[in-house]
């Protein structure tokens, strides 16, 4: 087992690490849409969606994978209202459609409008 850690992605704000490797397997922690660089947060879904997804995106890279190797992701919402809004994003990333539970969830950390967690393997 391998602990992942990147500054490319926001660092855990609680008792857990950005993402773990076992084997070839890779899970990342849900990545809510802060950026690592200056700990900002968008305010529209499109844009926290995005940086969402890239936050997913550095931590895979760190582990030598990518988004085309993702087999399964989760998805949170604050309001499912913003679920068109959130797939347009989704699909720029995940374009190589892994299977996928989005749920509306009471609250996300710091108020955010989603979080994402991903599972992917390393293809040697």
């Amino acid at each position: 087992m391998k602990i992942l850690e990147t500054t490319k992605a926001p660092g855990a704000i609680g008792p857990y690490s950005q993402g773990y490797q076992i084997g070839d397997l890779v899970f990342t922690s849900g990545q809510i849409p802060v950026n690592p660089e200056d700990n900002t947060v968008p305010e529209t879904i499109s844009e926290q969606a995005e940086q969402s997804c890239k936050n997913v995106k550095a931590i895979l890279e760190s582990a030598g994978t990518a988004m085309d190797n993702v087999f399964k992701t989760t998805c949170f919402l604050a309001d499912m209202a913003d679920f068109a809004a959130f797939n347009e994003v989704y699909a720029k990333y995940f374009v190589s459609n892994p299977a996928r539970s989005c749920v509306a969830v009471k609250e996300l950390p710091k108020g955010v409008l989603c979080e994402i967690e991903a599972i992917a393997v390393i293809k040697k």
